[in-house]
C-alpha cells in the first residue's frame, strides 16, 4: 500500500511542478546556511526570476543573493521537465568548471534524491547526462566548446569575468530551439560595460516592498536606507548601524526582513522592452547585517580596492574608482609641439612596441630620455617621447619600421598570430622579442625563460600601471598630430579591483566588450622593450649609457 501511495504522491508532485519555482520547492534540498527544502523565504525576489520566460534575462547583483541558485534551478528544471540540454558557461574551464562541479553540482545531487536519480552519467566534469538531455559545463575561453553544443537554455554565470568577444557565440547554440532562454548574471565592474551594459538595455527591474510602518511601496538603496553609526570601520559603534525606510525614515528590523519582504514585487523602469533585467543589492540580504555593509563602505573611503568591492559586491552596482583611467585632460596635457615622424634626440633610446590585433598590427615608436639620478630602474628614470604610432596590415611591413628607426629593442604581442610573431623574431634575432602576459612575474620585471629566448613573460597589470601611469605623472609626450584612435584607445582601459582565488584584492585592467585597446598595449610593449633592451645590451647597468 505504501508503495502505491508513494507513487501517487510522486505523480501528483510531478504534475504540479510545471514551473521552475514549484519544481525547486518540490525537489531541491539545500545545504547551509538555509538547510532543508529550497524556499523563497529568504530570497523572495528569486521566485519571479525562476519563472521568467523571456528569451533573454539579465541579473546584475550584489554577491551571495541567490542568483546562482536561480540559474541552477532553471538548469535542472529544463533538463528534468523540458528534456532540454543546457549550456552552463563559466569564465574558464579550469578551475571554474571543476569548482562548479564540486561545490555546486555534486552537493545538489547528494542532497536531492530526485536529482541523484535524474542524472545517469556525472563522471565527466564538463558533461553530465540525464536521459536524452545534457548539461555542458564549459569555460568562456574555448570557442570550440561554445560552438559545438546545441541546447535550449544557456547560462552565463559571472559574465564580467568571461572572454567578452566569445559571449556572442553562445546564442547560436539555441538557434534551432522553439523554446529557449539565455540568462546572463554577474556582479558588475564598470558603468555601461559588461553586465551593466546588458542591464541598461533591459527592463531594469528593482525589487520593491511595502514598508511595515508607512505602507508605501519602496526599495532599499544606498545611501538613503543605510544609517552608519561610526566614522571608523573598527569602532564598536558600527554595530549599531541599521537600515531605514527611505520614505518615512523608520528603522527596518533586520531580523524580521523575510516577513516585510515576503510580498515584495519587481517594478520596471522600462515596460516596453523584451529583455528582462533584475537587480538586487546586499541591503536585502538576510545573512548580511547592516553593520557589515557599513563597515565595507568605511573601509572604501581610504582604500580604492575596498571602495570597488563595496559598490560592485555589496551594492551590485558598476563603479569606476577616481583616476582609474586616463582622462581627456591628461591626454591634452601630454600633447607636444612636434609632429609625428620627428627624428629622435641625441642620447635617447628608441624602441618599438607592437600589438597584434585580429586585423591590424598597431605600433608605437618611442624614444626614452634618461634623467640623471632618481634611482637605478631605467623605466622610472626615463621620460617617454612618442615619435610615431600607427597601423600595418601585414607582418612583413614591420621590417620597414625597424630599418627606418633602428631601435634598441622591439617587443611584439605573442598572440593571436604566434607563428607570424615568431617568424618576425627570427628575421631580427636578439632584437625582437614576443611578450606574454602571465602570472608569477613580480612587478615591472621581465622574465626570459631559459628554454625560449624569443619570449618574455611579464605581469600585465604592473606594466600597464607604469606605461599608462605616465599620463598621470606627466612623463610622456605625444606628437600634436597623434591620431584620434590612439588617444581613444589609451583611454579605454580602466583599472578595477577584484579578489583572486586566495581572497586577496588585486588590480586589473578591463575594457568594454566592443572597445579597442590595441594602442594601449602597443604603449605597454614599448615600455617593456626599454627594460629588455637595456638588460640585453648593458647587462642591466644603465650607468654607462648617459
Amino acid at each position: 500500500m505504501g508503495t502505491l501511495t508513494d507513487a501517487i504522491s510522486n505523480g501528483l508532485k510531478r504534475k504540479a511542478a510545471t514551473v521552475p519555482s514549484i519544481w525547486s520547492e518540490t525537489y531541491r534540498i539545500m545545504p547551509t546556511p538555509f538547510p532543508g527544502p529550497y524556499t523563497f523565504y529568504y530570497h523572495p525576489w528569486a521566485r519571479e526570476m525562476h519563472d521568467c520566460t523571456s528569451e533573454e534575462m539579465i541579473g546584475m547583483k550584489g554577491a551571495q543573493l541567490g542568483f546562482t541558485e536561480v540559474a541552477l534551478n532553471k538548469t535542472f528544471f529544463a533538463i528534468d521537465v523540458k528534456a532540454q540540454s543546457v549550456l552552463y558557461v563559466l569564465p574558464a574551464t579550469k578551475p571554474d568548471a571543476a569548482n562548479f562541479s564540486s561545490s555546486r553540482f555534486d552537493p545538489a545531487l547528494e542532497l536531492s534524491p530526485h536529482l541523484r536519480h535524474l542524472f545517469s552519467d556525472v563522471q565527466n566534469v564538463g558533461h553530465k547526462r540525464a536521459g536524452a538531455a545534457n548539461l555542458f559545463i564549459v569555460g568562456s575561453r574555448s570557442r570550440s566548446q561554445l560552438k559545438s553544443n546545441p541546447c535550449g537554455v544557456c547560462i552565463a554565470d559571472e559574465l564580467e569575468e568571461m572572454v567578452q568577444e566569445n559571449i556572442a557565440l553562445i546564442p547560436e547554440r539555441m538557434a534551432g530551439q522553439h523554446e529557449k532562454q539565455f540568462f546572463k548574471l554577474s556582479t558588475p565592474f564598470l558603468p555601461d560595460k559588461g553586465i551593466s551594459g546588458e542591464f541598461n538595455r533591459s527592463t531594469k527591474e528593482f525589487f520593491t516592498f511595502k514598508c511595515p510602518h508607512c505602507s508605501r511601496h519602496t526599495q532599499l538603496v544606498f545611501p538613503d536606507c543605510l544609517v552608519i553609526t561610526a566614522e571608523e570601520p573598527n569602532d564598536e559603534k558600527i554595530l549599531e548601524s541599521h537600515i531605514i525606510c527611505k520614505e518615512c525614515k523608520h528603522v527596518l528590523d533586520h531580523a524580521t526582513k523575510p516577513q516585510w519582504l515576503a510580498d515584495g514585487k519587481w517594478e520596471a523602469e522600462h515596460t516596453n522592452r523584451i529583455v528582462r533585467g533584475f537587480h538586487v543589492n546586499q541591503l536585502y540580504s538576510s545573512t548580511m547585517p547592516p553593520h557589515s555593509v557599513a563597515r565595507k563602505y568605511l573601509l572604501g573611503i581610504k582604500d580604492p580596492a575596498e571602495q570597488q568591492e563595496f559598490w560592485n559586491s555589496k551594492m551590485g552596482l558598476p563603479f569606476e574608482v577616481q583616476g582609474a583611467r586616463i582622462s581627456q585632460a591628461e591626454i591634452e596635457e601630454a600633447i607636444g609641439t612636434y609632429p609625428t615622424q620627428t627624428a629622435g634626440k641625441p642620447n635617447s633610446l628608441i624602441v618599438i612596441g607592437i600589438d597584434v590585433g585580429p586585423k591590424n598590427l598597431h605600433y608605437e615608436v618611442t624614444q626614452y630620455i634618461i634623467q640623471r639620478g632618481g634611482g637605478i630602474d631605467v623605466n622610472i628614470m626615463a621620460n617617454a617621447r612618442v615619435l610615431a604610432s600607427g597601423m600595418k596590415n601585414h607582418f612583413h611591413e614591420l621590417d620597414q619600421l625597424i630599418l627606418q628607426w633602428r631601435p634598441l629593442s622591439v617587443v611584439i604581442d605573442v598572440e593571436p598570430e604566434r607563428r607570424a610573431s615568431f617568424d618576425f623574431c627570427m628575421r631580427f634575432p636578439g632584437l625582437v622579442h614576443m611578450a606574454r602576459y602571465t602570472e608569477g612575474v613580480s612587478g615591472i620585471q621581465v622574465n626570459v625563460p631559459a628554454d625560449n629566448q624569443y619570449t618574455v613573460h611579464v605581469d600585465r597589470t604592473a606594466w600597464l600601471d607604469l606605461s599608462l601611469g605616465r599620463f598621470h605623472n606627466g612623463t610622456i609626450k605625444l606628437p600634436f598630430d597623434t591620431s584620434r584612435e590612439y588617444r581613444d584607445q589609451v583611454q579605454t582601459l580602466v583599472r578595477v579591483y577584484k579578489k583572486d582565488k586566495n581572497g586577496q584584492e588585486r588590480g586589473m585592467y578591463k575594457k568594454g566588450e566592443n572597445e579597442q585597446d590595441h594602442f594601449a598595449h602597443a604603449r605597454n610593449y614599448s615600455e617593456i622593450a626599454l627594460k629588455l633592451g637595456i638588460r640585453l645590451s648593458h647587462n642591466g647597468d644603465i650607468s654607462g649609457i648617459f
